[in-house]
């Protein structure tokens, strides 16, 4: 309803911060170990019991033949020789209270204390230990059979308080060691760990302070192989981001710089166009316009495939490339402005498949670029007609074998030292500045592809030295492989 107050939403909570890399390894460290000392430790108290009461019971047993050597056999049957004074020397005991019992074959009482409820000892055993209760107290006792002088048995049972307060004694100086033990550890751990990760603290506050424009490598004082890892991951991810970054500074101001002409060129014409009445003047500076903005969009296109190089460096997929089908289409696509310009562009070598697994973006630059550079700079002297061939070959065999994509002109040709210069970016021949056309990209975005592809790129000249002869090398073993 619409007279109800709205509700705020409450803020969610905000989630607790996980615990620290040294509680972690501590807690990972001291619980199985805690755990794994105090098995250890019930353990070695059961043993100590178990020694203890083996211990405490041949003391019994003794007792009891001490006893039975003071039976003998008189006129009236068995006697027991001993005084209750002598008894008392026999089984003196500082801290425990001792009872014995002396019966004869049908369990009448010779001497000692009556109904000491001690079971007798089972089939061919001299004795029996057991644990009984007396009079509301907990005894250990022991039942010995004899048959000489006559058949009897003795009964000796004592108290338990000497072997309860060495229990309690082991036990829990055994614990407190072992807990002492593990709070020394525990401290020694702790300062280790926070030692050894005092370089990630360190590394973790260098970053932090770190302007986000340095994208200079981070010292790394490596005490570990993980830490010097983790440094070497973070330094070559800022290599990546400064590379990305200085790609992106060299677009940008090789747009800025290289458009400005072809803009300052095309506002030139139109200005000049309004200012005129006659409309073959207007048409005239149309053409003009046409042919800047033909040139500007042309080179936007260079410097986007220049930046889409610096950016691919392995992001692109290998996959299956039939180069005779490439070279077809590619070539295909030219033969409209090859016959507009009177340019006679033809192909080689595409009579047998041939596959390799490259990349076919990168291969396909490569081919438009050398043949948008050969109909525009491979043009002959007058009186010859100008020639374009794209040819594909298989060079080699074995280990050697390579494929060659070449593209042949019959014009004027280029210098060897300008061969080398031609590679770099912004670059131009003598041909390109007479002509005024490009910009000194197409070359250098062929050896940018051509480094990509693991391929070598090849500037000779032509048969009898006529013309250029753009080759591309893809030799087998290198970023693809031939099928």
């Amino acid at each position: 309803m619409s007279g109800l107050p709205s509700q705020a939403p409450r803020p969610a909570e905000p989630l607790a911060a996980p615990p620290s890399l040294r509680t972690r390894l501590l807690r990972h460290v001291l619980l199985p170990l805690s755990l794994i000392w105090l098995v250890g430790t019930v353990a070695s108290a059961l043993m100590a019991n178990t020694f203890t009461q083996r211990a405490f019971d041949r003391s019994l047993l003794d007792d009891a033949y001490a006893i039975a050597s003071n039976v003998r056999d008189g006129r009236e049957g068995l006697e027991f020789s001993l005084s209750s004074r002598e008894v008392k020397a026999v089984l003196f005991d500082q801290v425990e209270t001792v009872y014995f019992a002396v019966l004869r074959e049908d369990g009448s009482l010779l001497a000692g204390n009556a109904s000491l409820p001690v079971p007798p000892p089972r089939g061919e055993e001299v004795y029996r230990f057991s644990d009984i209760q007396f009079h509301g107290r907990a005894l250990r006792a022991v039942r010995l059979r004899l048959s000489m002088p006559g058949p009897f048995e003795v009964v000796t049972a004592q108290t338990v308080h000497s072997r309860s307060i060495i229990l309690r004694s082991a036990l829990l100086y055994s614990l407190a060691s072992q807990v002492l033990l593990l709070l020394v550890l525990a401290l020694w751990l702790r300062r280790a760990i926070q030692q050894e990760l005092q370089p990630l603290a360190a590394f973790q506050r260098a970053l932090d302070q770190r302007d986000a424009r340095d994208l200079a490598p981070m010292p790394v004082e490596a005490s570990t192989r993980d830490l010097q890892r983790l440094g070497g991951a973070v330094n070559d991810l800022l290599a990546r981001v400064a590379q990305g970054v200085q790609a992106q500074h060299e677009f940008a101001g090789n747009v800025a710089h290289e458009l400005r002409t072809p803009l300052a060129g095309i506002r030139a014409l139109a200005s000049y166009g309004l200012a005129q009445k006659d409309p073959a003047v207007w048409r005239e500076q149309l053409g003009g316009i046409v042919q800047s903005e033909a040139r500007a969009s042309h080179l936007v296109d260079q410097l986007l495939a220049l930046a889409l190089a610096d950016e691919a460096r392995g992001a692109m997929p290998r996959q299956e490339v039939p180069l005779d089908q490439l070279v077809h289409e590619t070539v295909l696509r030219f033969l409209p402005r090859a016959d507009a310009a009177g340019v006679d562009l033809g192909a080689l070598g595409l009579e047998q498949p041939v596959v390799v697994l490259g990349q076919p973006l990168l291969i396909e630059g490569v081919l438009s670029n050398l043949i948008d550079n050969a109909l525009r700079y491979g043009r002959p002297a007058a009186g010859e007609a100008p020639r374009v061939t794209v040819a594909l070959a298989r060079e080699g065999r074995g280990a050697d074998e390579c494929v060659v994509l070449s593209v042949l002109d019959n014009g004027p040709g280029i210098s060897a030292p300008q061969r080398q210069q031609l590679r770099q970016r912004w670059v131009q021949g003598r041909e390109g500045e007479r002509l005024g056309q490009g910009a000194g990209l197409g070359l250098g975005i062929v050896a940018r592809y051509a480094e990509l592809l693991g391929a070598r790129l090849e500037l000779v000249p032509g048969p009898g030295g006529q013309g250029l002869c753009a080759r591309l090398v893809l030799p087998q073993g290198g970023d693809f492989a031939i099928i």
